[in-house]
């Protein structure tokens, strides 16, 4: 979540701070938010040393052998459960951070038989109380730093890739590798502006990604640049690393690695 300005406004100012303080304390003391927290303790370097793949959205899915991940710890973003079927296979873990996606997708979210992590802020719009497989983690009001221990916060950095680096990073694991982060979309328009498409999706892995009538952000790329940039550093600087295995891919923040290459 992003710390908003508020010139003309000092009073929306404090009613965001009073927000972020009613999320922050009720995280803390409410026994949904107790659960999440202990589960984050018991997670925390769990995957010490070892390898991941975060498995983004992009339309190179398609032109990728995902069949090779089989076996692989994973993390899948937002609505990567479309192509479970093709897959067959789940993803280990799965990250959605976005309202749009929570709001339009929260049964078929929690219907995925994995281990979820979704921003406390958004937790009623998940409409039920069978949430043994879903972790909360509570998202930043301030600016969107690097978060190496999720338990205390953690920033979208505008892009989900970003939050599932962040909890990669808790859980302890020593190279993430990205796959179908395309860092690229066909539609244009002011970043982070709400719209609603009118067909098909061309910029994700399925048609009906975002399909005919779903409400959905267009993308800040520049932004999320900025926040991998963070994440680069943060990885860097404990010795692990971030490699893009993105086939095709026009993202240049990280290293590139040949996919195929690394189950050799």
């Amino acid at each position: 979540m992003k710390s908003p300005t508020f010139r003309a406004s000092p009073w929306k100012y404090i009613d965001f701070r009073l927000y972020c303080l009613k999320q922050r304390l009720t995280y803390q003391t409410y026994p949904l938010g107790l659960a999440s927290r202990k589960r984050l303790t018991e997670l925390k370097d769990s995957h010490r040393g070892e390898r991941c793949f975060i498995i983004g959205n992009g339309p190179s899915l398609r032109q990728t052998d995902l069949t090779k991940l089989r076996g692989e710890i994973t993390f899948g973003l937002n609505r990567i459960y479309l192509l479970f079927p093709e897959m067959g296979f789940t993803t280990t873990y799965l990250v959605a951070v976005n309202r749009l996606v929570l709001e339009q997708c929260a049964e078929e979210i929690l219907e995925v038989p994995n281990i979820k992590f979704i921003p406390w802020s958004f937790r009623k719009s998940l409409k039920s109380t069978a949430l043994t497989d879903t972790i909360f983690i509570q998202n930043t009001c301030g600016k969107p730093t690097f978060a190496g221990d999720v338990r205390k916060s953690f920033s979208s950095g505008s892009t989900v890739t970003y939050a599932a680096m962040q909890i990669a990073y808790h859980l302890g694991f020593q190279t993430a590798i990205l796959v179908g982060v395309d860092h690229s979309f066909v539609t244009e328009g002011k970043p982070n502006k709400e719209v609603v498409s009118r067909g098909d999706d061309p910029n994700h892995f399925s048609p009906g990604y975002f399909g005919k009538g779903f409400r959905w952000n267009l993308p800040d790329l520049q932004a999320s640049e900025r926040s991998y940039q963070k994440a680069r550093q943060a990885y860097e600087k404990a010795g692990r690393q971030i490699l893009d295995a993105t086939v095709g891919g026009k993202l240049t923040v990280f290293p590139k690695v040949n996919y195929l290459d690394l189950f050799q």
